[in-house]
């Protein structure tokens, strides 16, 4: 495969100084005692795209040349730093697979700063770990918005198979690209022609070192791409957390940064519901609104920053309780088992089907249980239905109106109040290309191979049904918990499916903590929680007050008696 260069991709971005800065003489002198000096030789690579991060290097002298790489062999230069200047992006916290390669120009001297040692930087020198932190960010949103460099999928970008990866790898922060397969581009039809793909075989998906994946599932990406930590420790955890959404990494921040071991295991992305929202604009301190996925990234930045372990995708199957090795135990669909004194349940819900018999047949390939940028494209110019009434739907309403040409929100009850905030309803009914349909619900759905091509939907009053040609579809009607992996633990759950905590016998007035299950040890936050109020402030506020528990039961546990 070819090797060609391209021009810099970030000769002229916004906030340059913060993403590039150059530390003085004294600033590195105070990082000395965090890493040690190392001297690379003329042309020596120092970073890897594709291989685990040695940690920061901070320049002391020389120069050092940053590309990035892709499958197919181009490279694109990035940015040449000098004396004073540090590699290291968002990845560099947890010794993630570099995203870039790094070659000395010319003899080069740099402070080594490996992972563990770069957060306790980050701690302990706040003024410099508030610009470091900050140029870590800013580095994987312009790695991300370069539009070069990571895998390449080679798929048509509507398909389902590429929008189900672009999905997975836009929620996990991970840079990509994606290529048509009947492109002219020569040395994509040479992969193409070299593995002589099916057409269900697409998308192939090329990663940085070349490795070629037929239609992989986002767990055999994930291996591919050195996403995946392996959770194996000597001792168990202090707390495994059980999903990624605001209430697990809000639990995992506030137990990591009281110096508890964490593991954080989610079956898809960190964010979970909230971080596929549009705008989040009733959330405390962010007066002009933030997006789910701009929120969900922070926290997973100060996760890292705090040293959590966190395993995406990893869907957890089972929760042992047992104890038979002295600790709670999550068993993973891949066969993994991760070790924890205690465990928070924050699983969250699922996404809710409603009864319509040919739903299935659509879903990725026209109807959809999120809005995000991704769906949006699709919707350019076109009529759109979004069926639910929540915080939720309302959101989603409002970013799609942006891009669709008309938006028929569909709900069965008569109105909104009862179920959204007004600020969500007077910026609904503001919207002149968002119609409200109420009393109305989807019959049936009609298309072909290639997607959903007609929707029908009923008026309850009425009994008038009426067919349209609607391409896209996006139901936010609810969720169900997802706490089917806790079957057979003994955790009690109420008629719904969602965790009972607190004391369930009234009589004993020792009882549990109110955020603790009926097993010693386990707890539950968040929307998986029976009676949560199912809002992210909420989730955040369950995740911080269950880490007091947490020290509660690990300084005294209160175990069954086998």
């Amino acid at each position: 495969m070819g090797s060609d260069v391209a021009g810099p991709v970030w000769a002229a971005i916004p906030r340059y100084e913060q993403t590039f800065p150059t530390l003085t003489e004294a600033e590195i002198a105070r990082l000395k005692r965090f890493g040690t000096v190392r001297r690379y030789v003329d042309g020596e690579r120092m970073l890897t795209s594709g291989q685990p991060s040695p940690g920061m290097l901070v320049m002391l002298s020389g120069h050092v040349v940053l590309t990035q790489r892709d499958g197919l062999g181009h490279v694109t230069p990035v940015i040449e730093e000098g004396p004073g200047q540090f590699m290291a992006e968002v990845g560099t916290l947890s010794g993630k697979p570099a995203l870039v390669d790094a070659h000395a120009e010319g003899e080069v001297e740099a402070l080594l700063i490996p992972p563990e040692r770069l957060r306790a930087l980050l701690i302990a020198e706040a003024d410099l770990g508030e610009r470091i932190t900050r140029a870590l960010i800013l580095r994987r949103v312009n790695l991300i918005q370069s539009g070069v460099g990571g895998p390449l999928l080679i798929g048509a970008d509507n398909s389902p198979a590429v929008m189900r990866l672009r999905s997975f790898l836009t929620r996990n922060g991970y840079p990509h690209q994606v290529l048509d397969p009947h492109t002219t581009e020569a040395d994509a039809v040479e992969v193409i022609r070299t593995y002589a793909p099916e057409p269900d075989d697409f998308p192939l998906v090329v990663t940085p070192d070349g490795t070629v994946l037929r239609n992989p599932s986002d767990n055999d990406i994930a291996q591919a791409l050195g996403m995946v930590s392996s959770g194996e420790r000597d001792e168990p955890f202090d707390v495994a957390i059980v999903g990624a959404g605001p209430a697990g990494l809000a639990t995992a921040v506030y137990a990591a940064s009281e110096g508890l071991a964490v593991a954080v295991l989610d079956a898809r992305a960190y964010g979970g519901q909230a971080g596929a929202s549009a705008r989040i604009e009733n959330y405390l301190g962010f007066p002009t609104g933030i997006s789910g996925a701009a929120l969900a990234g922070r926290a997973f930045v100060q996760a890292q920053k705090f040293g959590v372990e966190v395993m995406i995708p990893a869907k957890v199957e089972t929760l042992d309780c047992t104890r038979a090795d002295g600790s709670l135990g999550l068993i993973t669909d891949g066969g993994r088992r991760v070790r924890a004194k205690a465990v928070v349940v924050a699983s969250g819900a699922a996404y809710r089907r409603p009864d319509i018999e040919n739903l299935g047949d659509f879903e990725g390939r026209g109807v959809w249980y999120w809005a995000s940028p991704i769906e949006a494209r699709f919707c350019a110019g076109e009529e759109v239905i979004l069926v639910g009434g929540g915080n939720s739907a309302g959101q989603a309403a409002v970013f799609l109106s942006g891009h669709a040409r008309k938006v028929r929100m569909m709900v069965r009850a008569r109105g909104l109040a009862a179920s959204m905030s007004k600020y969500l309803i007077d910026r609904i009914e503001a919207a002149p290309n968002i119609e409200l349909m109420t009393c109305t619900e989807v019959v049936q759905l009609r298309g072909s191979p290639g997607g959903l091509e007609q929707v029908c939907w009923r008026n309850r009053d009425t009994g008038e049904e009426t067919t349209g040609d609607i391409r896209n579809l996006f139901l936010f009607v609810g969720a169900d918990p997802a706490t089917r992996w806790l079957d057979g633990c003994g955790v009690m759950l109420d008629m719904a499916g969602f965790v009972l905590t607190g004391p369930q016998d009234p009589v004993e007035t020792h009882g549990a903590d109110p955020l603790e299950t009926t097993v010693p040890g386990v707890f539950a936050v968040g929307d998986a929680r029976s009676s949560s109020v199912k809002r992210v402030g909420s989730a955040i506020g369950e995740g911080a007050q269950v880490v007091a528990a947490l020290h509660r039961f690990l300084a005294d546990p209160v175990l069954p008696v086998v």
